[in-house]
């Protein structure tokens, strides 16, 4: 068997170990929730109850796959008689993509449970640095870069690779929890870039991948969502899944991803989704109908009732119901 074919069941392994185990994360979780159910129960967008459950199963699931799969990379070959295709690199990128992973989903667990959601963005938060106020998303933004940055050093690298790769952990992890606003819109996010990265040879992917696409169904029927802990992790283990792309591709996807961040400050990605048939169509796979509007019954105008006598004539009301507008 090729070493080629030995990385590709391993990732399929990794990817079919992940789904398992954030599957069995969420139940175990769900059945008795850390704290009470009340400490992990938020209000999505129609103003109905989720669970932020799915973010800390989403995490540990894609850990426990990453993990998998560096000890079939390490296994399989040995046993085929062949020399392992990664070796001692291939254990340091892997133990550096379950810390990015762990460390986003620390982070953004804390943000998740104690902040107060009244300032967002870099922005946001910088300006409240700026008055003296410690937020708990402050606190993430530095934890996760700090993360990045151990990260990216462990998985090793020059200096400048080094610095590619921690703003690749950091940035992906506060992207992709941008796009954390609507039902499955996160997970679909992070299931198209790893599939880029994917494509480009990069197969530390499908963990996280896997973890995410398990509890999708829970995700796009508003039961649960990722939450800062589950979209930090990802995006976090997705920028370093992306460490081994080579140096050009790295600088130009975290200059897409610098760009992303900045045009979030001014635009929703909400509004812009929705005004673009094609994202808007994806945007709404697999997701309830949005609620219909309240239809208002709006009484016809009436002038007011005036008698007009002439000679000879009787009285008659002027009362009159204003004709419907045409449909357009």
């Amino acid at each position: 068997m090729s070493r080629t074919s030995l990385r590709l069941i391993a990732a399929a392994a990794a990817g079919a170990t992940a789904a398992g185990a954030a599957r069995l994360a969420y139940s175990a979780a769900d059945r008795r929730p850390p704290g009470g159910p009340k400490v992990w129960s938020r209000t999505n967008h129609r103003g109905e109850p989720v669970t932020l459950l799915e973010g800390p199963a989403v995490a540990a699931g894609a850990i426990a796959g990453v993990l998998a799969q560096a000890v079939l990379a390490q296994t399989g070959p040995a046993q085929a008689g062949l020399a392992s295709p990664t070796g001692a690199a291939g254990q340091r990128r892997a133990t550096a993509m379950a810390l990015a992973g762990a460390g986003a989903a620390a982070f953004g667990a804390y943000d998740d449970l104690a902040g107060s959601g009244g300032r967002r963005g870099f922005r946001g938060h910088l300006g409240a640095l700026r008055h003296g106020e410690v937020t708990t998303g402050a606190v993430k933004l530095g934890g996760i870069g700090a993360t990045g940055i151990v990260s990216a050093a462990l998985a090793g690298g020059s200096p400048v690779d080094v610095v590619i790769n921690a703003g690749l952990v950091a940035g992906g992890a506060n992207l992709l929890n941008l796009f954390d606003l609507r039902p499955g819109r996160a997970i679909k996010v992070a299931a198209a870039s790893g599939a880029l990265i994917g494509a480009a040879g990069q197969d530390g992917v499908a963990a996280p991948l896997g973890a995410a696409v398990a509890l999708l169904p829970e995700d796009l029927g508003e039961r649960a969502m990722l939450g800062d802990a589950g979209a930090n992790a990802l995006g976090a283990m997705l920028g370093s899944a992306a460490a081994g792309l080579p140096r050009p591709a790295r600088i130009a996807l975290l200059a897409g991803i610098a760009g992303l961040t900045a045009a979030s400050e001014k635009v929703s990605f909400t509004k812009v989704i929705e005004r673009t048939p094609a994202l808007r169509w994806l945007d709404m796979l697999g997701r309830r109908p949005p609620q219909p509007a309240p239809q208002v019954v709006i009484p016809a105008r009436r002038r007011d009732v005036t008698r007009v006598t002439e000679a000879g004539s009787a009285t008659r009301s002027a009362e009159k119901t204003d004709p419907a507008p045409p449909d357009e």
